[in-house]
C-alpha cells in the first residue's frame, strides 16, 4: 500500500491550489504569508474518514479523491489532524450498541493502517508536546477524536481502552439524541422529543466525569445547549468544541451562541470554528428547496436514509448537491473568518481555533481541502490578526487545552 507521490503530482497540486494566500505580505516587510504560515504549528481538530479509506481505493499516502491525504497536508502546511472515530446515530438499544461498536472499530482501524503504512510520514500524538516534537521532525501529526459517544453502550468502563488507544477527545452526541445527553438536532425517525433528556442523563454525567479522570477533552460539538452547559460546569477540565460555529452569525442548531462561548471561555476551553458550509453561511430558501427535492428523489430526506445508503448512493448524492453551487455560491475562507471574528470578540483570542470537517460535509470556496490551508491563514493576516494571535488560533489554544486535560487527569 506504500506509494511515495512524484514531485510532478504535488507541483500540480500546488499549481491547482487557489492563489489567495500570495496576495497579502505578513507584518514582516518582504516576507509572503506561506512564510508566515509554515513557521507555524497548524492542527485541524477534525476531518472524518471515507469508508474506502486506507485501502488501495483511498490510499492516505497517494494522491486521492479526499479533501485530505498525507500529500495534501504537505502541499498545505497544514501539520496536525484529529482524524475522526465516528459512528452516527441510531436505536439505543444493545443491538444498535454492538453495530455501533463494530463501525467504530472499523474507522479505528483504518486510522491504524494509515499510521502503520507511512511511518516515515506520519506520527500518531497521545499529547500536546508529543503534537510539537512529532511536528518538528517534518513528519505529519496524526491525533484520534471519537465523534458520538453513542458506541460506549450503556457504560463508560471501554472509554480507557479508547484513551490507551489514542482518542483524546469524545463528543458526548451526534445528530441525536443518545444515551449519555441531548443533541443539538433532533431525529424525529429515532423518537427524540426536544429536551427529552434535560440535558446530560447520569450517565452522560459519568461519562464527562471518566473523561477527566483518562485525560479525554470533552467535546461539545453536535451537543444540545443544555447538555453543553452542564457538561461545561460539571467538568474539571476545559473542554472543546471541535467545530462549530458562532450563532450570531449564521442561525443553525449546530452553531454555539454567545452564551455558550462566553461559558466556555469561563471554562477555559476553545471553540473550533468549522469550515462547514450550511453552518458557516445560512442557505437561502431556494437552495433548500432544491436540495430538498434532490432528497425526496433519490430517497436521501433523512441522515438514516444517508446512512443505509450505498458509497455509491451516497457520492452521487452529494454530487448533485454540490452542483449547486454553481447557481446558489457556497460559503467562503472570508465567511469562516467571520465566524472567528465574531468568537474572538464574545469569547477571546485564546478561546477559539480552527476546524475543517472535511471528509465529513465540510469544505468552503478558498478552504476545500488540506491543500488550500494557506487561504486562511492568509485571511487571518487581511484581518489584521497579529502572527500570535494567528499561532493561537491554529492550533496554540488547542494545545494549551490539551495541556490542562492532561494535569488534570489522575
Amino acid at each position: 500500500m506504500k506509494t511515495i507521490i512524484s514531485g510532478v503530482a504535488l507541483a500540480a497540486l500546488c499549481l491547482a491550489t487557489p492563489a489567495l494566500a500570495q496576495e497579502f505580505e505578513s507584518q514582516v516587510p518582504g516576507e509572503s504569508v506561506r512564510d508566515l504560515h509554515d513557521r507555524m504549528l497548524t492542527m485541524d481538530t477534525h476531518v472524518d474518514i471515507d469508508g474506502k479509506y486506507a485501502t488501495h481505493e483511498l490510499d492516505p499516502g497517494t494522491m486521492t479523491a479526499a479533501q485530505v491525504d498525507l500529500p495534501k497536508m504537505r502541499a498545505g502546511g497544514l501539520d496536525a489532524a484529529f482524524f475522526i472515530v465516528y459512528v452516527g446515530q441510531d436505536e439505543v438499544t444493545e443491538a444498535g450498541y454492538a453495530e455501533a461498536r463494530a463501525k467504530a472499530e472499523d474507522k479505528y482501524v483504518r486510522i491504524r493502517r494509515m499510521l502503520d503504512a507511512y511511518p516515515d510520514q506520519v506520527e500518531l500524538a497521545l499529547t500536546a508536546d508529543d503534537v510539537e516534537r512529532i511536528a518538528a521532525t517534518g513528519k505529519r501529526v496524526a491525533l484520534i477524536g471519537m465523534e458520538n459517544a453513542y458506541p460506549l453502550g450503556p457504560s463508560v468502563e471501554d472509554l480507557e481502552m479508547w484513551r490507551d488507544r489514542g482518542v483524546r477527545y469524545v463528543s458526548i452526541t451526534h445528530m441525536g439524541h443518545n444515551q449519555f445527553g441531548d443533541s443539538s438536532n433532533l431525529r424525529f425517525d429515532l423518537g427524540d422529543e426536544p429536551g427529552q433528556n434535560d440535558g446530560l442523563t447520569d450517565l452522560g454525567r459519568e461519562l464527562v466525569k471518566e473523561a477527566n479522570r483518562l485525560g479525554i477533552m470533552v467535546d461539545i460539538s453536535h451537543v444540545g445547549k443544555q447538555t453543553t452547559m452542564q457538561a461545561m460546569e460539571l467538568s474539571t477540565a476545559p473542554v472543546v468544541a471541535s467545530h462549530s460555529g458562532a450563532k450570531a452569525v449564521s442561525d443553525n442548531p449546530r452553531n454555539l451562541d454567545d452564551e455558550q462561548l462566553r461559558a466556555l471561555a469561563e471554562n477555559g476551553g476553545v471553540a473550533q470554528m468549522v469550515a462547514f458550509d450550511s453552518y458557516v453561511k445560512r442557505p437561502s430558501d431556494a437552495r433548500i428547496d432544491a436540495e430538498e427535492a434532490i432528497r425526496a428523489e433519490m430517497g436521501m430526506e433523512s441522515s438514516a436514509d444517508r446512512q443505509a445508503a450505498s458509497e455509491e448512493k451516497r457520492r452521487e448524492y452529494y454530487s448533485r448537491i454540490n452542483a449547486l453551487d454553481a447557481e446558489f455560491p457556497p460559503a467562503t475562507v472570508a465567511d469562516v473568518v467571520d465566524h472567528i471574528d465574531h468568537a474572538v470578540e464574545v469569547a477571546g483570542i485564546d478561546h477559539v481555533g480552527i476546524s475543517s470537517d472535511f471528509d465529513g460535509g465540510g469544505g468552503v470556496t478558498g478552504w476545500d481541502n488540506a491543500a488550500e490551508t494557506p487561504n486562511v491563514t492568509a485571511e487571518l493576516v487581511k484581518r489584521g490578526y497579529s502572527e500570535e494571535e494567528i499561532e493561537k488560533l491554529w492550533g496554540g489554544n488547542l494545545r494549551r487545552v490539551m495541556r490542562a486535560v492532561e494535569a488534570a487527569a489522575e
